[in-house]
């Protein structure tokens, strides 16, 4: 079975100030959501079909909810999650074992971010142009995805160790629902 060569973007982010490359092509406003697949808590596979079968979505892309940034980020995001219409879903998705994901998301109490992994076979990190290279992680980003499928905000954070712009991702998703 022949593979095709993906798109690498040296430099498109940094971590703690030093370069770093994206593998895939960027998505941006407009595209489809590709395909990939992202493992749920209960180990089962979880398509971009999914993901909007109950309306918009926001896909917070972290690289380790075990690092202060990625758990500030997500708590914060559960925190503000009333600030979203009753149309828009919020997950979580990092390379995270769904195990470890869990037992975060148990630690913080009450979170109603859903947990989702691309552990399994890395598609999701490809399809979204959101895998460095150098680290085998997730770039942050925050996308946002309409019920049709279709991107409407991608906010990639070119610091990996800053956090994206909450109100500007809230607004996106907002958007999204209407």
């Amino acid at each position: 079975m022949a593979t095709q060569a993906l798109e690498e973007r040296a430099g498109a982010i940094t971590f703690k100030g030093e370069p770093k490359t994206l593998v895939g092509r960027a998505l941006r406003e407009g595209d489809a959501l590709p395909q990939f697949t992202l493992v749920g808590a209960d180990l089962q596979p979880v398509s971009p079909r999914a993901l909007t079968a109950k309306g918009a979505a926001m896909l917070v892309v972290v690289p380790s909810l075990d690092t202060g940034v990625c758990s500030l980020e997500s708590k914060t995001f559960n925190a503000r999650i009333g600030e979203l219409p009753a149309g828009v879903t919020a997950y979580v998705v990092s390379r995270d074992l769904p195990f470890a994901m869990a037992r975060w998301a148990k630690e913080q109490g009450d979170m109603k971010l859903q947990m989702l992994s691309d552990y399994l076979d890395h598609s999701f990190g490809r399809a979204t142009g959101l895998e460095i290279k150098e680290l085998g992680l997730l770039a942050r980003a925050v996308i946002v995805v309409g019920k049709d499928g279709r991107v409407r905000s991608v906010q990639l954070v070119h610091e990996v160790a800053q956090e994206p712009n909450y109100d500007d991702a809230i607004a996106a998703a907002r958007a999204a629902a209407s």
